[in-house]
């Protein structure tokens, strides 16, 4: 086992892709390019992210690889909003998947405060 696969933030923005990769199976074809895409690799590169930055040495490293996946959090949960105002995600999916991002970005915000000190 990987040492950054024992990290709380690590599980929770891995489940939530996985999660999300699998709603936008149901998106239209003709999203494939768009939104589907943008969506994905957005969710996407918040654990893959995490997982650079944790084999990385030094807090510096990790840091920065922190703070790309805040930012990739911010453009997912933006794409998501988007998304349903295309009316792509139903009520339910929309609202947890929200609300795990929610979670998320709380856990990882501290997590990079936490490395940065």
């Amino acid at each position: 086992m990987e040492r950054w696969e024992n990290l709380e933030i690590w599980k929770l923005a891995d489940d939530l892709a996985l999660r999300l990769y699998l709603v936008t199976k149901g998106f239209p074809k003709d999203e494939l390019y768009g939104i589907t895409s943008q969506l994905r690799r957005a969710a996407l590169s918040v654990p893959s992210n995490i997982v650079e930055g944790y084999s990385r040495k030094g807090d510096k490293e990790l840091s920065r690889f922190i703070n790309i996946s805040l930012g990739s959090l911010a453009e997912t949960k933006y794409l998501l909003k988007f998304a349903k105002k295309l009316a792509l995600l139903d009520e339910n999916d929309y609202e947890e998947l929200s609300r795990g991002y929610e979670e998320l970005g709380r856990k990882l915000w501290k997590f990079y405060e936490a490395v940065r000190s």
